[in-house]
């Protein structure tokens, strides 16, 4: 039986307060001569609370750019989840990480995915995921995507109907996962019910919240709770794939309908099928990444349309040309989607403002020198979208909103880094463009909008998020 979060208190108190209490007797020095300047805070905590708490006060650029004027603005020492980390600043930064992927570094992940994400064959987060990355090429390939767009679109439509039809006031973060995650469970696993989808996104917000978070696994801890989300979800994916084994058996399901027959039909090198678990493992991993960062975009877009007048009208007669070229009923197309060339620039600014991947993770691989300083292996470096997206040297004016940021060639090399970059740039990029553009359109043709709370504080719980789900209220149009 579970203790109760109260009884837990003393202890929990005894956990943080101890190591505390060690940081005042032993202040940390590094014995690594040439190391960036900075500092790396209390054992094992290290500095990860000011680094999630400026995301929770609305603020996540302030650890990265605090640090940048006090210590370095190429690179300063610091310790994130539990791991000595060195975070790579500025446009040169983002050049020698991604430039430099599995010859100086490679992709590390905190030991909270590795709990949220364990695997059965005991393989580590990094291993696993290069063995998902190597799957999903076929299904984002030109042809998988020209297809997803009349989906993507049909699914819009079906959720605008149901879920924004007739309303006054809607609270916009909710919907948009909603969204996104029934797009996902489509294409994914072919499951498209409205109420399973429903009812299967309710424990993903505890994994969110809990996958990057400081790494203490115990009853009430934001990681403790991603942990048991995690487990709820994969026995709930158990089903399904033990019941598409007996569909492809009879002839019910397609070999080719989506990536869950094709990890039950694919075999390794070795000739050998991945094991049911690993299979979960793998589509809870694909839902997460599938869903979230987009959620967050059509979210940010819908505030920012709120706020900004004359850029929801450039929006709006942009998408009507494209809907008055369609016939009655037809879906959207991949000829239309390459129309809506301001709607996508509107969506990049948003992109820059407000990135749902605020950064990443690597490892280094061996001993190397960056911009004067020694970096040793073994030790955890972190790129952060923050240090050039919001920098007046890349981006005049950044705190301003303005899609001719991304007319002709767009903002310069490396410093404009919402899907990462090299070999490790996220593969659903396109994916994600045409999924949100296919919602702006819908949205726009039906709806105008204002905030209902004009000054709603933003969050950042790993991702930005409004503070109360950006309620909004509608406005049908007449025509």
């Amino acid at each position: 039986m579970e203790f109760s979060l109260y009884f837990l208190l003393p202890f929990a108190a005894f956990f943080i307060l101890f190591p505390l209490s060690l940081a005042l007797m032993f202040k940390p020095k590094s014995k690594i001569s040439g190391l960036p300047p900075g500092k790396t805070g209390y054992p094992f905590i290290g500095e990860s609370y000011d680094f999630l708490s400026n995301g929770w006060k609305g603020q996540p650029e302030k650890f990265i750019t605090e640090r940048m004027a006090k210590f370095s603005p190429q690179a300063f020492r610091t310790s994130l989840f539990g791991a000595p980390t060195i975070v790579m600043c500025s446009a040169p930064g983002n050049k020698f990480l991604f430039s430099n992927e599995n010859r100086l570094v490679t992709a590390w992940w905190p030991s909270s995915i590795d709990k949220v994400f364990p695997s059965s064959t005991q393989t580590s987060s990094n291993d696993e995921m290069r063995k998902m990355r190597k799957l999903l090429p076929q299904f984002l390939r030109a042809e998988a995507l020209h297809k997803y767009i009349g989906i993507m679109d049909g699914i819009a439509q079906k959720h605008l109907n149901s879920d924004w039809e007739n309303k006054k006031v809607v609270e916009v973060f909710p919907l948009s996962k909603l969204y996104t995650f029934w797009l996902a469970c489509r294409l994914f696993i072919s499951v498209e019910d409205p109420k399973h989808v429903a009812e299967f996104l309710e424990p993903f917000e505890l994994l969110a919240a809990g996958m990057f978070s400081i790494p203490i696994d115990l009853p009430g801890t934001p990681l403790n709770r991603a942990v048991k989300a995690s487990n709820l979800i994969r026995k709930q994916l158990l089903t399904i794939i033990k019941q598409r084994k007996l569909d492809l058996a009879e002839n019910r399901a397609s070999p080719t309908q989506d990536i869950l027959s094709h990890m039950l039909l694919t075999p390794d090198e070795d000739g050998r099928f991945m094991k049911e678990m690993d299979i979960a493992d793998k589509i809870l991993g694909l839902l997460v990444g599938g869903h979230d960062t987009a959620s967050a975009t059509i979210t940010f877009i819908i505030k920012y349309l709120a706020e900004l007048p004359e850029v929801y009208e450039k929006v709006y007669q942009e998408q009507m040309k494209v809907a008055e070229s369609k016939a009655e009923g037809e879906l959207l197309n991949w000829e239309d989607v390459q129309k809506m060339k301001y709607s996508w620039n509107v969506a990049c600014e948003v992109l820059r403002l407000a990135p749902p991947l605020p950064g990443a993770f690597r490892e280094a691989i061996s001993d190397f020198m960056y911009a004067g300083f020694s970096i040793p292996k073994g030790w955890k470096l972190y790129w952060s979208a923050h240090s050039t997206h919001r920098n007046h040297q890349y981006f005049p004016e950044p705190e301003k909103f303005d899609p001719s940021r991304f007319d002709g060639n767009g903002p310069a090399p490396y410093t404009y880094v919402p899907f990462g970059g090299g070999p490790r740039m996220c593969p659903g990029k396109e994916y994600a463009r045409l999924e949100v553009l296919a919602f702006m359109h819908n949205l726009v043709k039906r709806f105008r909008w204002e905030k209902v709370i004009p000054d709603e504080k933003i969050v950042v719980n790993p991702m930005p998020v409004p503070e109360k789900g950006l309620p909004i209220r509608l406005y049908r149009h007449q025509r």
